[in-house]
């Protein structure tokens, strides 16, 4: 099920906890793509704090959000880029996106193959997509307070394989969101310091979402007929069907008997 937007948005907007959530995760999407330029980014779900580093250089940004979950208008003093859409049906030309970005979109749907089928529709070629959700065995997703605590979490392996199934190759995959989910002030100010430590000490620490970046495969296309000519075929049977051709006849003293 769906969080509702006003939910998302007070959490990540207006809480101190929300906004420590939002720079660790961003921080780790920027170190994996730093760069956008003149590429087309898309965001499905809430992954709208994500993507504020692309509004100036990339060619277009659009903010995807689920009917179930509702719409709001972002970026703030900005021309609007969000918008309202059904889970499996997306207002975008297929092909057309360089960079997806997944977040609070898989977890709480109640039709991810549906969902992860637009995704590798709108997928360019060459394109990469990041899906972004809870992981099962840290402590962001035992905790009701937060939007991690919602939906369905996940290990690494089965994410990896559900994205498998719909043809996608993963490329890398790391977690982020170390520090604890409380917004007691002395974990608050640990914060960045979880994030920073928090890869070294993996897999002993558990981070609290999994990143998995993937590209979408691109299927031969089939052809009918025999696929493979060969360059020099074998004359073995050359000649068959035809007659023998007849000696030639010799002049000497038996043709005129």
């Amino acid at each position: 099920m769906h969080l509702d937007v006003l939910d998302l948005r007070n959490f990540y907007y207006r809480t101190k906890l929300g906004r420590v959530a939002q720079r660790a995760i961003r921080d780790t999407v920027v170190r994996l793509w730093p760069d956008a330029s003149g590429q087309t980014v898309a965001g499905f779900g809430f992954a709208a704090p994500l993507m504020r580093p692309y509004l100036q250089d990339a060619r277009r940004v659009v903010a995807l959000m689920p009917a179930p979950q509702g719409v709001m208008p972002w970026p703030a003093g900005m021309a609007n880029v969000s918008l309202l859409c059904e889970e499996t049906e997306w207002p975008l030309q297929t092909g057309i996106v360089d960079r997806l970005l997944m977040l609070h979109g898989l977890e709480t749907s109640e039709q991810p193959s549906a969902v992860l089928e637009e995704a590798s529709r709108v997928l360019g070629p060459g394109g990469r997509a990041l899906f972004i959700v809870p992981s099962r065995s840290g402590l962001w997703a035992r905790r009701d307070g937060t939007p991690f605590g919602y939906g369905r979490p996940y290990s690494m392996g089965q994410l990896e394989s559900q994205l498998k199934r719909h043809d996608f190759t993963v490329e890398r995959s790391v977690s982020a969101l170390y520090a604890p989910p409380s917004g007691h002030p002395f974990w608050l100010r640990t914060a960045e310091f979880f994030e920073r430590n928090g890869r070294r000490f993996a897999p002993f620490l558990a981070g609290g979402v999994l990143m998995v970046e993937v590209s979408k495969q691109q299927r031969a296309p089939v052809q009918g007929g025999l696929g493979a000519v060969v360059r020099r075929p074998l004359r073995v049977l050359e000649g068959m069907g035809q007659g023998t051709p007849e000696p030639a006849l010799r002049d000497g003293p038996y043709l005129h008997r």
